[in-house]
């Protein structure tokens, strides 16, 4: 049994064609190329912007003419995170899926759930001849993950709907009015670089690797560890205290990902090795200690490696691993709104020794502008006081939430009648595009809903496969009852 097996088969037949294109963030090309010719090939108006961004119209069902026009929306890229054993080229292979019980997953990589089977859904809509509804239009953009390029790239006037149901939410029984804004920080400190000391020929690499990771806005909560500041606090000590040195630091990839592993090449004093790998060992089991619900599989390791040429003079090397330690991080404030909700956070996500500089990059989120402006400050401050600079960039502001928005009201009671209890109505803690879309289309009344994904921007994703037929009936059902103009 594969997934194109499963039911609901018109959604599941798409989301598989999708997972067999490589569509990571900026290289979704083929991917959008598919769309353009799958609406073409339905026969309707089916435009490409500038962008990349794909609109695919379709006319009400007879009887339906005079309904408000709806704007089903979700972003056709994905987060490429892999495990280190897996073999895996995003540009190139298909996502491999497998049934595993209840869920949905891939062999070792991202699903690409997030928003793939959101898209599917659109796209289902679309190929329909038995949905009742009204004027339909499917939104779907690229670049989401990495920088919301598509949605600040829309321009108004294209589209013709009154109502935007964006499909990229991931708790099914959940309608989502309200989301965080973001803002990328890209930190550099130089440093001096030295030749290896004479003699020193014990060059190992340190490594962190096995941390859950996950989605930095949907996951910050869950307090997971953090693998490029695990490394910068057991690096920290040995430095200052063990006289290592440091020659490189890599860790993290993406920025909107919690990094899983982070690794340093290391010269350790000739007669140290014994004192570092027993510091190391000491170590593993208090960091375990503190990060085992959330991270149960984290280790650290120590091997012997290839010599470097050079290394970062001591006193910089510290200079770099405190301000990595000392930066923002996690969940910074807590919403005082609305209970349970993450208002603040910070994602330390990239982590790079590149010609001569130690490079610091993060996802900055707040639904508060005011407050991701004083966590830039607070970041910046840290950056300077080591004697670096920090660039701020990609910055967009959250989504306020509507709790009088009409198509809220009315799928709240679709919801209720389907299921027999009312469906929770929340913000979320991540970046959906709905905040950006609404500059261009400041008319459009918006909610958000979704499947059931867990784990997404990390290799353990995976769908709900019951929850995607929940939806898909819900979605059916909206459609059918949206009022008339």
């Amino acid at each position: 049994m594969t997934i194109k097996d499963l039911n609901p088969k018109a959604v599941w037949g798409n989301f598989y064609e999708l997972t067999r294109i490589p569509r990571p963030s900026k290289k979704e090309g083929k991917a959008v190329e598919y769309l353009y010719e799958l609406g073409k090939s339905l026969g309707l108006e089916t435009i490409k912007d500038e962008t990349g961004n794909i609109i695919i119209k379709k006319p009400a069902t007879p009887g339906m003419e005079n309904r408000k026009g709806v704007v089903l929306q979700g972003h056709i890229d994905m987060v490429p995170q892999k495990n280190p054993d897996v073999e895996h080229d995003f540009e190139k292979d298909p996502i491999e899926t497998w049934i595993d019980g209840d869920w949905v997953k891939a062999r070792g990589t991202t699903l690409g759930a997030d928003n793939g089977i959101g898209v599917a859904m659109a796209l289902a809509v679309l190929q329909s001849k038995d949905i009742k509804h009204g004027p339909v239009e499917v939104l779907v953009t690229v670049d989401e993950e990495t920088g919301m390029t598509g949605a600040n790239a829309l321009k108004p006037g294209i589209l013709d709907g009154d109502i935007l149901i964006n499909l990229d939410s991931e708790t099914e029984g959940e309608l989502y009015i309200g989301c965080a804004g973001g803002l990328d920080a890209s930190a550099a400190i130089p440093y001096r670089s030295e030749p290896v000391p004479q003699g020193w020929h014990n060059a190992h690499l340190i490594r962190v690797a096995g941390c859950q990771g996950g989605h930095s806005g949907m996951d910050i909560i869950l307090y997971r560890a953090n693998a490029n500041k695990l490394l910068a606090r057991v690096l920290l000590p040995l430095v200052r205290d063990y006289g290592v040195k440091i020659a490189s630091f890599e860790g993290g990839n993406m920025r909107n990902a919690i990094p899983r592993d982070a690794e340093a090449v290391v010269l350790i004093p000739d007669g140290k090795i014994g004192d570092v790998d027993q510091y190391i060992h000491e170590m593993l089991p208090v960091i375990m200690s503190e990060y085992r619900a959330t991270d149960p599989h984290l280790y650290i390791g120590m091997r012997a490696c290839g010599e470097p040429g050079t290394c970062i003079a001591d006193e910089d090397a510290l200079n770099c691993l405190r301000a990595l330690l000392a930066s923002p991080e996690g969940v910074e404030r807590m919403s005082d709104r609305m209970p349970g909700l993450v208002e603040t956070s910070n994602n330390t996500a990239i982590v790079r020794t590149e010609d001569g500089k130690f490079l610091i990059k993060t996802l900055m989120r707040s639904s508060v502008d005011s407050a991701k402006e004083l966590l830039a400050e607070k970041m910046r401050a840290v950056v300077e006081l080591a004697g670096g600079t920090v660039e701020f960039t990609g910055g967009y502001s959250g989504w306020a939430p509507d709790s009088g928005s009409r198509i809220l009201h009315l799928m709240k009671a679709v919801y209720e009648r389907l299921n027999g209890r009312e469906p929770k109505v929340l913000a979320i803690h991540a970046g959906l595009e709905c905040g950006i879309l609404s500059g261009a289309y400041p008319h459009w009344d918006m909610v958000s809903c979704g499947p059931t994904i867990m784990s997404p921007h990390s290799p353990d994703e995976r769908v709900n496969i019951a929850s995607v037929d929940k939806c898909w009936n819900f979605l059916k059902a909206v459609l059918e009852e949206i009022p008339e103009k």
